[in-house]
């Protein structure tokens, strides 16, 4: 499937670090930049999701390391075992759904999706100044417009499409580009509750022109086209992969 697209050996010699790799979206994106030559290294939020991830079939990253996105020593700590850094995709996030009306819910989803994409961005800018290297974010649909039963996610997810645009600008200076890839409806443990839902898991695949879920494995593509030569005149862009739900 992928040597329809990419060459083999695209990143030979690169080195990728992948918050959030251990499931769903980042661990498609790890597995995809893997099998195209990059020194891949994963993280999970916990040293459990680090393990299960190593054991997993199908995993090919060099590494996979705990990393609590929101402890800004253990950011810096990552960084600093790092030989070098080409490309920097940030997946580490969580959703807490109605609870995120508590302040203190909402304020820690911030903390992980957003405040953490930016910790390990500040992190990460003086290696991949080095290299000339880039950094592709995960936004959501929820980057677009509101969520009443996720109002962290929902903002968390808008701050992260602003955080792209305004590290972008910041960041061209060092030759560093910043993107992000907007998932709609993607089939991942993270949605298990809404697909379990016969009621919810049809009205997505009605409302979503393409007429089904996405699989990671096709925003794993984008992210990492965002990250090929392909893309070498690209930055700033939020990148929706969901099947034209958000022009529905």
């Amino acid at each position: 499937m992928t040597s329809d697209t990419f060459r083999s050996g695209l990143f030979a010699d690169r080195v990728a670090l992948v918050s959030g790799g251990t499931s769903g979206i980042g661990a498609a994106v790890a597995v995809l930049l893997a099998h195209l030559g990059a020194r891949v290294t994963v993280s999970g939020a916990s040293q459990v999701e680090a393990d299960a991830a190593r054991s997993a079939e199908g995993f090919a990253a060099e590494r996979a390391i705990a990393l609590d996105v929101r402890d800004a020593a253990a950011v810096a700590a990552c960084l600093r075992e790092l030989p070098r850094l080409d490309m920097l995709i940030n997946c580490a996030g969580i959703i807490r759904r109605a609870a995120e009306h508590d302040p203190d819910v909402f304020a820690d989803v911030v903390d992980v999706n957003l405040t953490g994409t930016m910790r390990l961005a500040a992190a990460a800018r003086p290696l991949l100044a080095k290299s000339a290297g880039c950094i592709v974010n995960t936004a959501s649909m929820y980057s677009f417009f509101g969520g009443a039963h996720a109002p962290g996610y929902a903002a968390s997810k808008g701050g992260v499409a602003q955080l792209t645009k305004s590290l972008a600008a910041a960041y061209a200076s060092d030759r560093i580009r910043v993107n992000a890839v907007a998932p709609g409806w993607i089939d991942t443990a993270m949605t298990q509750p809404v697909r379990s839902d016969p009621d919810k898991n049809a009205a997505v695949a009605a409302r979503t022109p393409l007429g089904r879920w996405g699989q990671p494995h096709e925003v794993a593509a984008v992210a990492v086209f965002l990250c090929s030569p392909a893309a070498a005149f690209v930055t700033g862009v939020i990148l929706p992969v969901d099947g034209g739900y958000l022009v529905a």
